[in-house]
């Protein structure tokens, strides 16, 4: 008899019962806008980006309505133009490179290694060719490149770095953490990441100039000392007569949400990764399973895991999938010719030029996706691991 696992791959853990006082403390108040505050009062968005700017190790935080909005605002504020040459990695979701597109600019797409980390000698290639002089790296579902490489590269070149950090709040390579290496870094709270507030999001800074910017493209009002983590009010003199009100800013509401879950951030990591390990115990035995390594200078966030089959074709990659879904377990596949869900590949991207990119389109042909839920247990996840071994034996033998 087939083994089967029955627990839900999209049902994220309850929200913290501090999390809903206060969420129900702001219903009761009535002043979920965060300028909207009573005498005296610093007001929970506030509260919470000068928490985050903290934990993060930044000069500034500014909260914002989502993760794709603060890749708009930072891309505005670094000054990208219609028709701007913006590099990203051609192994990325549909937020990044739409980002570039709601801008005007002009998406550059750089290859992939084999575990899923950003090729940086096609970088160097992709920089001269397209003369680009800004960068949205993507650490696409959690995996960081070697940041002091990538970092000297772009520097040489005059390439300023925006990280998009959805999938690598906590993560840090060398001892330096995600989003504290480019010019400015863009972070998500959507429910499936690393904070849970539905929609939300964090851009963070060292730059006074950039945060003032994109304070202003946030729907500030002026209002600039109701922030708890924003540059000096002198900053904002020329900026506020350059940038248009993109009306993205965070409700407290939102804010109130979060706050509590960012202090149990870090242990949430270390849980993260345990469940991580447990699956990837019990795939690597498998000699048809390639897993994807993790270098010794990073430490990861593991939220979901990879995998590629890579002497498997596109019908057997259909096949697993099947196989998988019989046994209860939630696989994506990268290698599908049409997007599903959140799948897509930049083939899909039509809004854009289309571009060749051999190796990634190799890679992603036999790569696959899980989220790891915390409302899984280590055992949970140990069976998950040898159900999917079970599924690519089947399809394999």
């Amino acid at each position: 008899m087939t083994r089967r696992f029955t627990r839900s791959f999209t049902q994220q853990e309850p929200i913290p019962a501090e999390a809903i006082d206060a969420a129900v403390a702001v219903l009761q108040s009535g002043r979920l806008h965060r300028y909207n505050l009573a005498a005296g009062e610093t007001g929970e968005v506030a509260s919470l980006e000068a928490e985050y700017r903290d934990w993060q190790g930044s000069a500034y935080c500014l909260a914002l309505t989502s993760g794709g909005q603060a890749l708009q605002i930072a891309l505005r504020a670094c000054g990208v133009a219609p028709g701007d040459a913006v590099l990203t990695n051609g192994f990325t979701l549909a937020p990044v490179p739409g980002a570039i597109q709601a801008v005007g600019a002009q998406s550059v797409l750089v290859e992939i290694d084999e575990n899923l980390r950003l090729d940086l000698d096609d970088l160097g290639r992709k920089i001269t060719q397209s003369g680009a002089r800004t960068m949205l790296l993507s650490h696409m579902r959690g995996h960081l490149c070697d940041m002091e490489r990538l970092m000297s590269i772009c520097d040489a070149a005059g390439v300023a770095v925006i990280e998009d950090c959805a999938h690598t709040m906590g993560a840090s390579w060398n001892g330096k953490r995600s989003g504290n290496f480019g010019k400015v870094a863009c972070f998500s709270t959507q429910t499936y990441k690393h904070l849970n507030s539905g929609e939300g999001g964090f851009l963070t800074t060292d730059d006074p100039d950039l945060a003032a910017r994109a304070t202003i493209l946030s729907g500030s009002y002026m209002l600039y000392e109701r922030h708890g983590a924003g540059p000096a009010r002198e900053e904002f003199d020329r900026p506020r007569y350059e940038m248009p009100n993109c009306s993205a800013r965070m409700d407290a509401l939102r804010a109130a949400i979060l706050r509590p879950q960012l202090a149990t951030l870090d242990a949430n990591i270390e849980r993260w990764n345990t469940r991580y390990d447990a699956v990837e115990r019990a795939l690597k035995p498998h000699n048809r399973i390639a897993t994807i390594a993790v270098p010794a200078e990073e430490v990861h966030v593991g939220s979901s895991i990879q995998f590629r089959l890579p002497d498997f074709t596109a019908d057997q990659c259909r096949a697993v999938i099947a196989a998988a879904a019989g046994r209860g377990v939630e696989l994506k596949w990268f290698g599908a010719r049409e997007p599903v869900g959140f799948t897509s590949s930049h083939h899909s991207w039509r809004y854009m030029k289309q571009q060749d990119l051999p190796e990634t389109d190799r890679i992603m042909a036999t790569l696959f996706d899980m989220r790891l839920p915390l409302s899984f247990s280590e055992a949970d996840c140990t069976l998950i691991g040898e159900l999917i071994g079970e599924a690519v034996s089947e399809v394999g033998q």
